[in-house]
């Protein structure tokens, strides 16, 4: 009965995925003016949300609905029918391989690290009691602010899985995410979205006046969430086995990540042009895995849930490359909070492209808002995705939402202590943007 009853769901959710562009093209009111595109996207998300069992062939549907109608009605920015969309996916293909590689990579990195002796040395380093749940989300914060946001989160739940030994509270991996996203979000090789700033012009230094957001979030959500995990699955102290390091496999991993920092820098300040013809942060990070290989084997037998769950992800970015975000409100505080609870559900990368483009932010505080927005649902951002391939159980927004009630709180808390305390400052305007330098005023007080 509860098959036919999910079976009858997807069959009318279909049905009116079809009907849309039929709608749109007759010239019929739309709700609220809503561009197709959009309620396509959120009906696919909503999918994933209701049929988290099947997110994979939701998302997937949901793009060959959303590319149909594109084709057929709309067009792309790259012109129209089919060779506009295969002139859009050839736009696109260097960003969805460089997160294939990267997610499926560190997926097997994340192995390594487990099997190190690392995660059992943890333990005897974090504090008694809640307060040790708590140093391990500040680790992880630390660690995504000189690493990419997605590998903080991998190696956070990780470590979490063995001090926990995966007995781990809804609301911790919510946790997890948001730490990483916070780490990442003031520093410029933390985050796609912060590289693509420090691309465009945005100073360093402007972006790094998102660490007092990011701290106040850090202590508002983690230490309800650290409480949740103690009270659920406290730290085991007394483990099994051997505390001896595999220094090799401590090496593996101190290789990989360092290989692809460096090349995130170099080719960010050298050759920012190749950036975009080829995927050379993911091909650098594969390389590194296996010229690593003959030292210690690959655990390929992750590799098939690996790829599925990044082919969610792939379908899901995909999805946001088609919408049609031409234009943005102006650019003022409210702007920039509203777009980190719209991150949640929204990709961040076209959002983050659309600001620059517009100009007139302040960058710190968009950093944060669009990179720690995204953790208020599991798929709201790379770092939740990676983090629900590694625990299947929390790809439920309902319950993702209960128990990491305090992840709002956070990007709440966070975001209005920057802004009462330093105010918004938006930046002179970047190379390309409308408005003028002499436009660009800075504000001390909301």
């Amino acid at each position: 009965m509860v098959h036919r009853l999910t079976n009858r769901a997807k069959f009318l959710a279909l049905t009116t995925w079809c009907l849309a562009p039929a709608a749109q093209a007759s010239g019929s009111p739309q709700a609220f003016a809503v561009p197709v595109e959009f309620l396509l996207f959120a009906a696919t998300l909503l999918g994933v949300a209701l049929f988290h069992h099947h997110v994979l062939r939701v998302a997937l549907t949901g793009l060959v609905m959303l590319a149909w109608y594109k084709i057929a009605v709309t067009g792309f920015r790259t012109g129209a029918g089919v060779a506009g969309f295969a002139h859009h996916m050839a736009d696109e293909w260097v960003l969805l391989v460089n997160l294939l590689c990267l997610l499926v990579g560190f997926a097997l990195l994340a192995r390594h690290f487990e099997e190190s002796g690392v995660p059992e040395s943890l333990p005897r380093l974090l504090p008694e009691g809640w307060l040790g749940p708590f140093g391990l989300l500040a680790i992880i914060w630390a660690l995504s602010s000189f690493l990419d946001n997605i590998v903080g989160a991998l190696i956070g739940g990780t470590v979490a899985a063995s001090v926990f030994k995966r007995r781990l509270h809804v609301g911790y991996l919510a946790a997890i995410v948001a730490a990483a996203n916070a780490g990442g979000a003031w520093s410029v090789v933390g985050d796609t979205t912060t590289t693509m700033m420090w691309i465009a012009g945005v100073s360093p230094v402007d972006l790094s006046r998102a660490i007092l957001s990011s701290l106040v979030a850090l202590v508002v959500f983690g230490i309800p969430a650290a409480l949740q995990q103690h009270g659920h699955q406290p730290i085991v102290r007394q483990l099994q086995g051997a505390q001896r390091l595999d220094w090799v496999r401590v090496g593996i991993v101190c290789h990989v990540l360092a290989t692809a920092i460096g090349t995130n820098i170099i080719v960010n300040l050298e050759f920012p042009e190749a950036a975009d013809e080829f995927p050379l942060l993911g091909a650098s990070v594969w390389v590194a895995l296996l010229l690593a290989a003959p030292l210690r084997r690959l655990e390929w037998s992750l590799l098939p849930d690996a790829l599925k769950g990044s082919l969610f992800l792939l379908a899901l970015v995909s999805c946001a490359s088609m919408m049609p975000v031409e234009e943005l409100p102006a650019a003022s505080w409210q702007t920039a909070l509203s777009l980190g609870f719209v991150s949640a559900v929204f990709d961040n990368i076209p959002l983050t492209a659309m600001a620059l483009k517009q100009g007139g932010y302040d960058w710190g505080m968009l950093a944060f808002a669009v990179g720690f927005g995204g953790s208020m649902l599991w798929f709201g951002s790379s770092a939740g995705v990676a983090l629900a391939n590694l625990f299947p159980e929390c790809r439920s927004a309902r319950k993702w939402l209960l128990h990491g009630w305090h992840i709002p709180l956070g990007y709440l808390a966070g975001f209005f202590a920057l802004l009462l305390m330093l105010g918004w400052q938006p930046a002179a305007a970047l190379k390309g943007s409308p408005i003028q330098p002499s436009e660009a005023s800075h504000s001390p007080t909301p």
